[in-house]
């Protein structure tokens, strides 16, 4: 281990993916940085929000309470988001892998900073946004909800941090636009606190004192109330679960009956008489 590092958890290596680690290091005390490399840019898999969560526990149970950073050793990816076929063919992968890992960074009794150094698309974005803040190294990537260009739907547990963290032109142009935000058009758009790197993630610990504040034991508590609408969703449970599935027969079906309702429509025009 190097001279800082804590501890490391390892990515075990599934179907598709080769697995990966999160190292533990601590460059000042009580701020614990997470840096995950699982290559190659870092995809949201059942094992690697598994190696997450425990990474999560190892901090709060095994030591003292403090700052939590996340970061990624691959410089060009923060994260690219969920493997959607792996998402779509392993069951119950949303209400028992992906949420759990939302849950947890939005309620954690700390204070989270996602020091964005890549893309972070899809669900890597997300996963920065349930984050209590975000600091963009600036040299590279962008941020994206790019749901919009593969067709698939934005389910609600999904879409709720960003309706309760963003201004609704924004979170507009977010969804309906695709856009893609670099750190200045991030930084204008409330969805970063800060342009730079470590440093500046360092910077805003010391300037707004965050060590002092996990050591409260209302802070997660007050988060989940701050967030309850999104905690809510991601924590449903059974028929309450949206389903992507649902979702897509519904507007399967939505379309079938409004093409018969045009060709209704047409047959009806075309059976008058002319004049």
């Amino acid at each position: 281990m190097a001279a800082n590092e804590l501890f490391t958890v390892s990515i075990p290596t599934i179907k598709s993916h080769a697995g990966g680690s999160i190292a533990c290091t601590s460059p000042a005390p009580q701020v614990y940085v997470l840096t995950w490399s699982s290559p190659p840019d870092n995809r949201l898999t059942p094992a690697f929000n598994t190696a997450l969560m425990t990474a999560l526990d190892i901090i709060e149970f095994g030591h003292p309470p403090g700052v939590v950073i996340t970061t990624s050793a691959i410089s060009k990816f923060y994260s690219n988001g969920l493997d959607l076929q792996l998402a779509l063919s392993t069951p119950g992968f949303t209400e028992n892998s992906l949420y759990p890992l939302f849950r947890r960074f939005l309620t954690y009794p700390m204070p989270t900073i996602a020091l964005v150094n890549g893309h972070a698309f899809a669900g890597g974005f997300m996963l920065a946004m349930h984050h209590d803040y975000r600091v963009f190294t600036g040299a590279k990537g962008y941020m994206c909800i790019n749901e919009l260009e593969f067709g698939v739907p934005l389910m609600p547990p999904m879409s709720s941090i960003f309706r309760i963290k963003t201004a609704p032109h924004v979170y507009r142009t977010m969804v309906l636009e695709a856009h893609r935000f670099d750190a200045k058009a991030a930084l204008e758009a409330g969805l970063v606190d800060a342009i730079g790197d470590m440093d500046a993630a360092l910077g805003l610990i010391q300037e707004r004192a965050l060590v002092k504040k996990g050591a409260s034991t209302a802070y997660g508590m007050l988060k989940a109330e701050m967030y309850r609408e999104s905690v809510a969703l991601l924590d449903a449970e059974g028929k309450d679960v949206a389903n992507p599935a649902q979702w897509q027969a519904a507007e399967k079906q939505r379309k079938t009956e409004g093409a018969k309702r045009f060709t209704d429509w047409s047959k009806a025009q075309s059976d008058k008489p002319k004049l």
